[in-house]
């Protein structure tokens, strides 16, 4: 990366940064929504400063970071409309549209495989979806819009969540390009909310929205230096989300602190009736309250927290190898009964997906529900994952079809149905998980497992489990990583306990350096 690119990008962030700082001294860039909304009660920041702001940002760093697919050209009309809510918020009419909420008159960037019916697209990053058009909003953009929140635009992904090809396509979209690592920019992203995370560490938008099958939400969270929450499967909504499998699928917030991505997930959880069998079987998972009482400074006393084996193997002397270790003791200083040296039984088949039969469940159940998402189009230039596959073939250029291919895309499109062999592939994994992570933890009466990064995202994924990663360190050439905890299905406020309180504990994240 050219150095005089870099530093036109500091320039001009800085300039925009001067630029949008008001009278009473708001400083936009590493903002908490908490913070935006003290800012908003004060006069010293308005919704339309704060959109303004992030599409200057935007603007200026996304040619080097290609974080962002596109903004929406109603941001601002949507700001200002929350602006005069909120002078008018005496009234209820205002109240009902969410105007006390902490997320009214925020910018959200969405992954571009959420579905928004207004003048953005959704494309999974793929040039074939161009154009389409939804019937709807997806579910959780109904539930950030009825909060107030402003949708700023579509953030970069993997093309098609990597789940076209085996090689993968780290960060790259045909749409977007390939996004950068915004602490070194020549280090991966990671994938496939890649946008997400990179816009949530860079200050482009306030907060994120990111998607996960099997660790797209924690492993580019981890790798940017950002808070990601990979909720049980059903507590959000997927309707209108572009699909792999209801079975792993789910919708999380990725954001710069615990305590935002909490505000995100109480704003997003809950009942769709087009999402009707997975949102009803996990809503008795949602705590009276929400989740936000669950941010306590004192959330390790007393947890009893697994360190499996197979994750923390890195060489003695490295910086991961001392960070990991000094933050175990920082839990158990926190008055966490830390228990290590635990076995995840099958943990060696459970990570091999080529071979464990999770391949055999997903190309077909991608198929299924791909097909199903793009038939409930109210427009678009393909309608199945045949069409897709031609339209690859008819633009390889665009779709660098030589280079990444579409394997995964051709496996599906051979499979008919769930039959014999999915469904034992599918039992297979249900007890592969049942007698693994789920047994673990029940045997140890754990209420965690801790592991570095998104290590053991396929173990959550085959059970449909939930997992936060918080910021924990920086390699010796500046690549952030992550600690993630894990935990059974609907064990989001223990783990938001710990991770709210391992972050205060901590405190580790810093702002990107943009190092080249």
């Amino acid at each position: 990366m050219p150095r005089q690119t870099l530093a036109m990008a500091a320039a001009y962030t800085f300039l925009v940064l001067l630029a949008v700082t008001g009278a009473h001294g708001f400083h936009v860039e590493e903002a908490t929504v908490e913070s935006i909304q003290q800012g908003f009660r004060n006069g010293s920041l308005t919704s339309v400063q704060l959109v303004r702001f992030y599409l200057n940002r935007i603007r200026g760093l996304n040619p080097l970071l290609r974080a962002v697919i596109e903004v929406n050209p109603d941001a601002l009309r949507q700001a200002a409309r929350a602006d005069n809510e909120r002078r008018r918020s005496s009234s209820v009419r205002c109240l009902a549209a969410g105007a006390g909420g902490l997320l009214h008159g925020v910018p959200v960037l969405l992954k571009d495989n959420i579905a928004t019916r207004d003048g953005l697209n959704t494309t999974a990053g793929s040039f074939a979806l161009l154009g389409s058009v939804p019937p709807r909003d997806a579910g959780v953009v109904s539930r950030l819009r009825r909060a107030g929140a402003v949708v700023l635009g579509k953030a970069n992904m993997d093309e098609w969540a990597n789940f076209r090809s085996l090689p993968g396509t780290e960060g790259w979209s045909a749409r977007g390009g390939q996004a950068r690592n915004p602490y070194v920019l020549t280090a991966s992203p990671c994938g496939s909310s890649t946008g997400s995370a990179i816009a949530a560490a860079a200050s482009m938008a306030a907060v994120t929205l990111g998607t996960e099958t099997d660790g797209s939400i924690l492993c580019p969270a981890s790798l940017n230096s950002v808070v990601g929450i990979k909720p049980t499967v059903g507590l959000t909504s997927r309707a209108g989300v572009v699909p792999v499998t209801t079975r792993q699928d789910t919708v999380g917030p990725i954001c710069r602190t615990v305590v935002d991505a909490v505000h995100v997930l109480d704003a997003i959880v809950g009942y769709d009736a087009l999402d009707a069998a997975a949102t009803e079987a996990a809503s008795k998972y949602i705590p009276d309250g929400g989740y936000v009482q669950f941010l306590k400074k004192d959330g390790l006393k007393g947890k009893r927290i697994g360190v499996p084996n197979g994750f923390f193997s890195y060489p003695n002397g490295t910086v991961q190898h001392m960070v990991y270790q000094q933050h175990l003791n920082t839990i158990r200083e926190q008055g966490a009964i830390v228990i290590e040296n635990l076995d995840i039984e099958n943990l060696s088949v459970i990570l091999d997906t080529l071979n464990n039969g999770e391949q055999f469940a997903l190309a077909a159940e991608f198929k299924l529900s791909l097909n199903t998402y793009l038939s409930d189009l109210s427009y678009s230039p393909v309608r199945s994952l045949a069409e897709a596959i031609a339209f690859n073939i008819a633009h390889p250029a665009e779709e660098k079809l030589e280079e990444i291919g579409q394997l995964i895309f051709l496996v599906a499109e051979n499979t008919t149905g769930i039959g014999a062999t999915e469904k034992a592939a599918v039992d297979r994994l249900n007890k592969l998980s049942a007698d693994g992570l789920e047994r673990l933890m029940k045997e140890h009466e754990l209420d965690a497992v801790v592991t570095p990064n998104n290590a053991l995202s396929p173990v959550l994924a085959i059970g449909g489990m939930p997992g936060i990663t918080v910021p924990a360190g920086y390699g010796a050439l500046g690549v952030p990583f992550g600690l993630s905890f894990g935990g059974l299905r609907g064990y989001e406020p223990r783990l938001i306990e710990m991770a709210y309180a391992f972050e205060q504990a901590t405190k580790v994240r810093k702002a990107p350096t943009f190092l080249p």
